[in-house]
């Protein structure tokens, strides 16, 4: 996980409860970085004909609005960020289910000085 573009990643550890159906999608867990940072991170998606719509929390900008449709086994949403992150308001989640028991979500902005595209975080979930 990066905190900002122009910083160097950090490693993660995250629990999570979900819950899915063929109309909505939520997850809800904890993420840790270190020994002395801790975050709440979550989504809760609700599917209205082929789009997606919902919020996330983790961005420590407070919730953001999710809009987004699927593409095969994984979901596309623009994040609408409370207030800027990395120079302005939105980013890309990406929702990929690799298996039947594995999730990972990559989100992706772009640096404000180059304009290039980079991974902000990547959480690879398993459920156990």
């Amino acid at each position: 996980m990066r905190l900002r573009t122009d910083k160097d990643p950090i490693n993660v550890t995250c629990s999570f409860q979900s819950k899915a159906t063929p109309a909505s999608f939520s997850l809800n867990g904890k993420c840790r970085a270190l020994v002395l940072v801790s975050r709440a991170v979550g989504a809760e998606l609700v599917r209205s004909g082929n789009s997606y719509r919902g919020s996330y929390i983790g961005g420590g900008s407070g919730p953001a609005r999710l809009t987004g449709k699927r593409n095969g086994n994984t979901l596309n949403l623009t994040i609408n960020w409370a207030k800027k992150i990395n120079g302005d308001r939105r980013a890309q989640l990406s929702v990929a289910k690799t298996d039947p028991h594995g999730l990972i979500l990559t989100t992706t902005d772009r640096d404000p000085k180059s304009g290039k595209p980079v991974i902000t975080s990547k959480i690879v979930l398993q459920r156990k």
